[in-house]
Parts: C-alpha cells; sequence; structure tokens
C-alpha cells in the first residue's frame, strides 16, 4: 500500500488554508511562508490543528490569493480535498472578504439559507435545519451565544461579526469523530488570520461611506440626522526575521443608520375555530357574506398596526494574536477576539383593536376561510385609536480568550492542547431599559375595518376627531432584559501515522457551557388612560401619514386607508407622563429582575478517528470514527410566585406577584456517535462521495430551564406561561449523504449532494392547562354573573365592568376610580376567594416527535476561459412529510425553515475591474407554529434580493470599491394559514457603500 494522495494534485491543496482548516491557517499571501511554521505542518502528515484537517499529507504550496476568480478557486479546492460533504468560502485577499456580512457570505452556498434581521443576514439555515441547530465555531472553538430577541436560542448572531480579519468560512455539512456535537444541520468554522502563516509584515486599511436609503423613508421623530455613515477597518500582521514570533492585530468599526416599516398584526389571529360551531359570537349570521360553513377553519385579527422604526447601530471589532515558535517543531497561540454591537432603535406606531363585537365581513373560500374585509360596527365613536412609540436601546459583547500549542513530538505524532474562555453578554444600553413602550390614543374610533384583500392590510376608521378626544398616555411598559453565554473548553487533540497511507486521529476534552438570562417587567396597566389628555400639551403630538411608507407594498393605495396619524418624542412624552402620575418609577426600568434562568452543561468527551488511502485502480479515501460524549445538566430558574389577578381595563387582566423564589432541577445524557466517510476517484477529474454519521442538536435553554413562569398579563379567556424540561434530551440525527463531482476546468467543477437525515427526540412546543397558584379570576365570578343577569353580553366587558363599578365599589376586591371621558368607570377588580380558579395555558417541551428529511443540492461553478467571466450557480431541495396542517386545530409539530433556495452570481474580473452581481433566493418556509396568540402558523413568504460588488484596481495596492444591496427594494412578508391573514409586511430599501482599501 502507497499513499497516492499524498503526491498527487497537490496544487489544488496551496490556498489559503483550503486543505481543511489547519489550527494556523494559510492565509492569501504573497511572502515566503514561515519555515518554522512549515516544519510544524509538513513531513508527511497533516497538522493536528482543528477537526478540519482532510488534506492530503505531504509539502503544501502556496498560492497567491488576490482576486475573485482566486477566492473561487480556493472555495473549490476546500470542498474538493475534504473528507465528507464541505463547502466554504475564503477571503480575496488580506483583509477584503467578498461580503461585508458573513451571513450574507454563508447564503451564497447550497443549502443554506439566512434570516434577515434590520435589513442584514443574521442567523443560518442549513437544509432545513433552523438556527439553534447550527454548530457556530471560531478557529476550531465552540462560540457561545447571546440576543435578546430571542433570550433563550441557540442560535449565533453572524451580525455581531465584521468580515474584515476573516480568512475562511468553512461550512462541514457531514459529521465526524473530531467534530464538535451541536451541528445537525452544519457545523461552521469561521477561520481568522495567523501571523506566523508567513513572514514579514504587511497590513491593510479601508474606509468606507454607507448610504442607507431606509432612514429616509421614517416619520422625523424616529429618523436619524444623517444616512450616511462612516465605516473603517484596519489589519497589521509582523513577524521576527527568524520566524519565531509574529504579532497580529485587526480593527474596524461600522455605524448604520437604517429604518423599516412594518404592517402587521403584531398579537396574532384569534382563533381558528369552525364554522359550524360559533359559539363565539364574532361573525353574526345576519352580518357575514358568505360566512365559514361545516368543518371550515377561520380566524379574526386582534389588532392592526402600522409601525415606523429607525435604527442606529454601531459595530465594534479587534482581535490580538501573538505567535512563539521557541523551535522548528513547536508553535504557541495566543490569541483575543472582542465584538461589540449596539442597537438604538425609536418606534411609532398607529393601531386599532378589535372588540369583537357586532361586526361584517366577507371571507375566502374554505378549507381555511380568512377574512377579505372585518369590520367592527362601534356606536358611539369611543374607542381608543392607539398610537404608541418605543425606545429600545441594547449591545451585544463577545469575548474570547485562547491558547493553543502544537507539538511535532516525532515524524509520525503530532499533539495539540487548545483552551479557551469566551463569553457573549447582551444587555440594555439605556438606564430606562432594553425594551421600553408608550402607548397614547385618542378615543375618538368609531366603526373599524381591516382589509386583507391585497399584500397590504388596510385600516379604516370612521369618526376619528383628535380636536375633541386630545391624544394622552395611556399605558406603559419598561423591559430590562439580559442574557449571557460563557464557554469554558479544553482539549487535547493528537495525530499519529501509521504505516504509509493512514493515520490516527484521537482526542479528549471538556466543555463547560453557561446560560443565564433575565427580564424585568414594569409595565402600567392603565390603558383607558394613565392621566388627563389635558396633561399633555398639542405641542407634544406631531401630525404624520401612513401611506408614502409603505409605497412598495401592494395594496397601501387604497382611498380607505386611515391616513392621519401622530408621533411623538419618546422621552418629552415620558417625562410628562410621569410628573402628570407623580409615580416616576413607572416610566423607567426596574432595578432588580422578575426571571432569572440559569442553566449550566458541562460535557466530557473522546473520540478516534481512522483515517486510510486506499491504493485501488480508483484510489480510495475512508475516514472512520467513533465519539463518545457525556453530558449533565443542571438548571435553576427565579420564579416569580403570583398572588392574585386584577381586571384593569376592558380586555386586560394582569397578574399580580410577590417575592420570586429559585428552584433547581437536572437532568443528563450521553452519545456515542460513529462516523464514515468514503470517497474514490472515479477518475482525476470526478470524485464520488458517500457519508454516514450521526450528529446532535442540543435543546433551546428556554426548553431545559427550570421553573413554571406565568406571562404578566392575561384575557378573559385566562392565562398563558411557559416552564422547561431540562432532563430533555436533545434531537439526535442520523444522517446519508452521497455526491457526485466533477471538476472538469481549472476553476469550475459541477457537483450534486443527495442527503437524507433521520431526527428523533425531536423537542416541539406543547401546551397544557394548568391552574398555578391557584389565582382567582373575576371571569365567571358572582358580580360577573350577576352583571349578565342585568342585561350585559358575555362578550361586553365595558357594560360588566361598569356595572360591577357602580353596583358593588368598595366590596372586597373593587376598587372604582373616576370615569373616563367616555363616562365609562375605571378602576380594578380583583379576584376573590369565591370567584373560579383561572386556567392558565403554559407552553412546555417534550421528546415525543420524530421527523425525517431528504433534498438535493446542485452546484456549478463555470470559468469562461481567460475571459474574465465567470458563473456560480446553485439550487437547493429540502423536503419532509412533517409539515404544518393548516386545516387542524391545537398543537402540531412540524419542521421550521425547510424551504428550497437558489443563488445566481455572476463575475468578472480583469486586472483593473472585478464585478459580482448575485440574486439569492429563498423560498416560503415556516418559521414557528406558534404566533402571538397561540398555536398558529407562521409562514414567511418566498424572497429574493439583488446584490452587486464593484472593485476598481487604482494600483496593485490601492482599491476602490461600491456595493448595492438589496438593489430590487424587495419587501419581506409573514403570514398564517392562508395568505390573507398577514402576520408582518415590511418595506426596507436599498443600501449602498462606497470605499477604498490601501495595502501596505
Amino acid at each position: 500500500m502507497n499513499h497516492p494522495k499524498a503526491k498527487q494534485k497537490l496544487i489544488s491543496l496551496a490556498v489559503a488554508g483550503a486543505c481543511a482548516a489547519i489550527v494556523f491557517p494559510a492565509h492569501a499571501q504573497d511572502q515566503v511562508q514561515n519555515p518554522a511554521q512549515a516544519q510544524v505542518q509538513d513531513n508527511g502528515v497533516a497538522p493536528v490543528a482543528t477537526p478540519y484537517d482532510s488534506a492530503a499529507p505531504g509539502a503544501v504550496q502556496q498560492v497567491k490569493v488576490t482576486g475573485l476568480r482566486q477566492s473561487l478557486a480556493s472555495s473549490l479546492n476546500l470542498k474538493r480535498n475534504s473528507d465528507g460533504i464541505v463547502d466554504g468560502i475564503v477571503a480575496e485577499d488580506i483583509g477584503k472578504f467578498p461580503d461585508t456580512n458573513l451571513a450574507e457570505s454563508l447564503q451564497r452556498i447550497s443549502g443554506v439559507s439566512i434570516d434577515r434581521s434590520i435589513g442584514e443576514g443574521s442567523k443560518v439555515t442549513v437544509r432545513g435545519i433552523g438556527p439553534d441547530y447550527n454548530m457556530v465555531l471560531l478557529n476550531g472553538r465552540q462560540m457561545p451565544t447571546s440576543n435578546l430577541g430571542d433570550l433563550n436560542g441557540r442560535a449565533f448572531d453572524f451580525a455581531n461579526l465584521a468580515s474584515e480579519a476573516i480568512s475562511q468560512l468553512q461550512v462541514y455539512k457531514t459529521s465526524r469523530a473530531e467534530t464538535p456535537t451541536g451541528g445537525i444541520g452544519a457545523t461552521i468554522n469561521v477561520v481568522t488570520a495567523r501571523p506566523l502563516d508567513k513572514l514579514g509584515t504587511w497590513s491593510s486599511i479601508g474606509v468606507k461611506a454607507v448610504h442607507d436609503t431606509t432612514n429616509n423613508n421614517l416619520p422625523g421623530d424616529v429618523k436619524a440626522s444623517k444616512s450616511t455613515t462612516p465605516e473603517f477597518s484596519g489589519i497589521y500582521s509582523t513577524t521576527s526575521a527568524d520566524g519565531k514570533w509574529g504579532l497580529g492585530i485587526s480593527a474596524s468599526y461600522q455605524e448604520r443608520n437604517l429604518g423599516y416599516n412594518q404592517a402587521s398584526v403584531s398579537s396574532g389571529w384569534k382563533g381558528p375555530f369552525r364554522g359550524d360551531e360559533n359559539n363565539w359570537g364574532t361573525i353574526p349570521a345576519t352580518g357575514a357574506v358568505n360566512r365559514p360553513q361545516g368543518s371550515t377553519l377561520y380566524e379574526v385579527p386582534q389588532n392592526l398596526n402600522y409601525s415606523f422604526s429607525g435604527v442606529k447601530r454601531q459595530r465594534t471589532n479587534g482581535q490580538l494574536t501573538l505567535q512563539f515558535a521557541p523551535v522548528k517543531d513547536l508553535v504557541t497561540t495566543l490569541d483575543y477576539t472582542y465584538s461589540e454591537n449596539k442597537i438604538q432603535t425609536k418606534r411609532n406606531d398607529v393601531s386599532a383593536w378589535f372588540n369583537f363585537g357586532p361586526s361584517t365581513s366577507t371571507w375566502t373560500n374554505g378549507p381555511v376561510a380568512a377574512p377579505l374585509v372585518y369590520t367592527e360596527q362601534i356606536s358611539p365613536a369611543t374607542s381608543d385609536i392607539a398610537m404608541g412609540g418605543g425606545d429600545f436601546a441594547t449591545k451585544t459583547q463577545n469575548k474570547s480568550l485562547g491558547f493553543n500549542a502544537q507539538w511535532r513530538a516525532n515524524a509520525d505524532l503530532k499533539l495539540e492542547f487548545d483552551a479557551h474562555r469566551s463569553t457573549a453578554e447582551s444587555k440594555a444600553d439605556s438606564p430606562l431599559g432594553s425594551f421600553n413602550t408608550l402607548g397614547t390614543a385618542s378615543f375618538s374610533r368609531g366603526d373599524t375595518s381591516a382589509d386583507f384583500s391585497h399584500d397590504f392590510p388596510v385600516l379604516s376608521i370612521a369618526g376619528a376627531d383628535f380636536a375633541r378626544a386630545p391624544q394622552q398616555v395611556t399605558g406603559s411598559n419598561f423591559q430590562n432584559g439580559y442574557m449571557k453565554g460563557e464557554v469554558d473548553q479544553a482539549q487535547v487533540k493528537g495525530r499519529l501515522r501509521m504505516l504509509e497511507s493512514s493515520n490516527l486521529n484521537f482526542g479528549l476534552g471538556a466543555t463547560e457551557v453557561k446560560n443565564r438570562s433575565a427580564l424585568s417587567n414594569n409595565q402600567s396597566d392603565t390603558w383607558g388612560g394613565a392621566t388627563k389628555a389635558s396633561d399633555y400639551p398639542s405641542s407634544l403630538f406631531h401630525p404624520a401619514t401612513v401611506r408614502g411608507y409603505f409605497d412598495q407594498i401592494d395594496g397601501s393605495g387604497n382611498p380607505n386607508l386611515f391616513n392621519n396619524f401622530y408621533t411623538f418624542n419618546f422621552n418629552e412624552v415620558r417625562q410628562v407622563a410621569a410628573s402628570a402620575t407623580g409615580k416616576p418609577q413607572l416610566y423607567t426600568a426596574k432595578t432588580t429582575f422578575d426571571q432569572d434562568q440559569r442553566t449550566t452543561e458541562k460535557s466530557k468527551y473522546l473520540y478516534l478517528q481512522f483515517n486510510t488511502d486506499w491504493d485501488t485502480a480508483m484510489p480510495m479515501h475512508t475516514a472512520i470514527g467513533l465519539r463518545y460524549e457525556k453530558t449533565d445538566v443542571l438548571s435553576t430558574a427565579l420564579v416569580p410566585a403570583a398572588n392574585s389577578i386584577s381586571w384593569g381595563s376592558q380586555n386586560e387582566f394582569s397578574v399580580n406577584f410577590g417575592a420570586p423564589t429559585f428552584t433547581t432541577l437536572g437532568g443528563k445524557y450521553n452519545n456515542l456517535l460513529p462516523s464514515i466517510d468514503w470517497d474514490m476517484d472515479v477518475r482525476p477529474d470526478m470524485k464520488v462521495r458517500a457519508s454516514y454519521g450521526e450528529t446532535i442538536g442540543r435543546p433551546r435553554y428556554d426548553q431545559i430551564a427550570g421553573g413554571q413562569i406565568l406571562d404578566s398579563l392575561a384575557r378573559v379567556e385566562g392565562g398563558t406561561g411557559h416552564q422547561g424540561n431540562p432532563a430533555l434530551k436533545p434531537v439526535k440525527s442520523k444522517n446519508f449523504d452521497l455526491s457526485f463531482e466533477w471538476y472538469y476546468a481549472k476553476q469550475s467543477f459541477a457537483s450534486v449532494n443527495a442527503f437524507y437525515k433521520d431526527l428523533d427526540n425531536f423537542a416541539g412546543q406543547s401546551q397544557f392547562l394548568a391552574t398555578p397558584f391557584n389565582l382567582h379570576t373575576p371571569v365567571g365570578g358572582t358580580f360577573w354573573n350577576e352583571a349578565l343577569a342585568r342585561g350585559c353580553g358575555n362578550a361586553d366587558t365595558t357594560c360588566i365592568r361598569n356595572y360591577i363599578f357602580r353596583n358593588h365599589a368598595g366590596a372586597p376586591g373593587v376598587v372604582r376610580g373616576a370615569d373616563d371621558a367616555n363616562g365609562n368607570a375605571t378602576g380594578t377588580i380583583t379576584g376573590q376567594q369565591s370567584d373560579p380558579i383561572a386556567n392558565f395555558r403554559i407552553t412546555t417541551s417534550s421528546n415525543q416527535k420524530k421527523a425525517s428529511l431528504n433534498g438535493l443540492e446542485f452546484n456549478l461553478q463555470h470559468m469562461f476561459g481567460n475571459s474574465g467571466f465567470g458563473l456560480q450557480a446553485n439550487y437547493t431541495y429540502v423536503h419532509s412529510g412533517l409539515r404544518y396542517d393548516n386545516t387542524s386545530i391545537g398543537e402540531q409539530f412540524a419542521l421550521p425553515g425547510l424551504s428550497n433556495s437558489y443563488n445566481l452570481v455572476g463575475i468578472y474580473e480583469n486586472d483593473k475591474w472585478s464585478v459580482r452581481t448575485a440574486w439569492n433566493w429563498r423560498g416560503e418556509f415556516l418559521a414557528s407554529t406558534f404566533d402571538s396568540a397561540g398555536p398558529n402558523p407562521v409562514y414567511v413568504e418566498a424572497y429574493g434580493q439583488l446584490d452587486v460588488n464593484i472593485g476598481y484596481n487604482v494600483t496593485d495596492r490601492l482599491t476602490l470599491q461600491f456595493e448595492g444591496m438589496n438593489l430590487t427594494d424587495s419587501i419581506t412578508r409573514t403570514h398564517g394559514r392562508t395568505k390573507q391573514m398577514v402576520e408582518y409586511a415590511t418595506q426596507n430599501g436599498p443600501r449602498y457603500m462606497v470605499g477604498a482599501r490601501y495595502k501596505f
């Protein structure tokens, strides 16, 4: 047996770490490689670096990487020379990654789709597996996660990382024993440059001006003062002449001012209900055209909201790397990585809440019927036209300190030790809190309609009179969110060469992952009016119109649109409200947390992997591995102890809490995970692969958090809450892959990959009814029933409240306030011992679900000779029989994230010009099985976006650049069971960047 792969086709292995990500990835370079570093990497044995050492052994040449074509060639070679199915993106040059956003780079890889936030890519779905089940590494190390938008998730937010210091992105779609667990869809390794990758001193700096058109399409109270903002970046590396030490520094700072406008049914759709039941009473038989009948399901909107959000973001990244090689067989690395992402958001909105009283409506046909036009009769015109404001400020910091030592003990044995401590922390960046809202209203709303016949839902309001009923503050909510993830990891790895063409990879390690998520909520439930309208000067409120902010969404030109509303400066109105009420403590965040969940996962693991090259007629390579891992889970939660329910306004019931207490629960699990990779060279330019591997995806933190937490706001029908299950086992996936690859030209290839995943222990959401703390509710109590007997309708909560206040004021639990401007009584009615016990719908998780999915990936990369033109195209098809049934009532389990996608990228490059045009498309997919109202699906509609990148080389050192993002001005839209059941319709807009980069 000889070693065929060690000596053939090695030109393709030479690209900047494309040989499967050694611990010191070879960055794009134009100087001589460090001889000491080369000695550690060479001598016939591939380096022991990260788990991603799939390159054939042998001397590694270095290729100058300077442009798009070479970047694509490098990515091709990464794919070609790895075990299993691997794709990646390699930097074009020093400090020049192809995209400014890493997630937007990843979406160009077949099978990878992205979720967008504030117009940028943030999280990734791979092969239909959502963001929580993809593992993200930084230089082979597990990274913690933190995101206040998802307090308990595991999804990594790529928006926190700038791209300037990144040399490679590697996407490992099949598993190996060496690979850390946690990535069912994929393991994504983010690789940064190392100074000892080459001798000498080199650096580059870059500047950009970013113009975001979305900032111009906003009301003045939320709009930033400037739409053009700066970006700066720099990278510097130097080594000693003898190659024994190296220093690398990179830093970047980016500002962006943007906006987005949303039309939404933000509180979800109420239902579904069957047409033949009609026991809810929202569709009177005399008021509905083509009223849903029989088994047809229908739903009605809870509210309709138009919001306008202005966002400022500042992102700072930096990395310091120190390397020392005291002898040629030992290289040590100490590195520190820092990132900070600050986001400030100002929002104004206008909305109407439906009361589910007398109505008229027209409907689509079944089996699921949606309202085309839904109108509620409100007389007199005294309901609220809500005009709210928000002020949000958050900060996320990521820090990682790591040490690595790589030692070649002898010609056949290499050993490596690696340890790091990494944290990710998200918190409020304002003394007011992280998420703060004020509700204001004019109580002059009459008949109210919602038209869902087009993409844009149209709100119509009759009787609005802001002069008769001036705007006043109603309720408020100030939240303080906190999340922190910590990873402490130590691992020892080795590679032993056996015979001429085999090696044994082995390793063991321990990882401790901590997660803490906490939240305080300071809510004033005075939605009927916190103070008098006369307390608020009219100068606080500024007239605005709705229509112009949604001009790209079909239907916004409807003449029936309620077009006039008022915006305001959040802090000015907050200060007036605090003064008018005499309770300033209500208008800032609390300093203590109401909810506090803490989870610790301690894992120990070891693995063996045997790699062999086979000198057969068609050369083959196999990698057979086994990984054992044991995890202990400990979860502690601060549980607010509820003590009563108070009815404070027409349709809102406050759950009141006493002193919270901590509860602790635990769990444990272990897994034995085999993997097999096989590939064969059918001929020098053709390769076939087959892989089998078992992987796990750990549950979300809210799924394993101990303690039962009730939501602070209940409704007539009861309350809601959630609890975790620390004994939950991870999802286990058996993965099968088969691929054919044809490398028919130097920089061109075509491939087709088939994959199948069999998922077990999937933790889907489920709900059950409970009566925690035995809380009594006024609904159905003595006073409530007495009001019904005296003529109030069961759904007429205004009548019921007026009756109780006017006939039982001062009775136990009944505290009457002054009548409001419409003559309705205000105050609170608290449940008493004689009243019914409230039901709460508790959401939890359990290992009861199974699923499978399969798919195909098609890839083409073609360079048209020496013309400078090139093309990339890929298409991914994903299928699973486990889909959401829109015609079924109740909780369901379905796989979120499944969607087909394709990418089409055209490039042109010569000595002066570099042009790339990319169209990225993702099909409709299920985002969630719950909306804000309960067990209802949320679908994200198909979305495509056109981006352009143009570079011009003024000299060998100076490059000018232009980028245009979302040039098609695409909108995003989500809906429920039918397209008419809109959840969110969002208008964004294009953004443009011009810049320059100088390489020293």
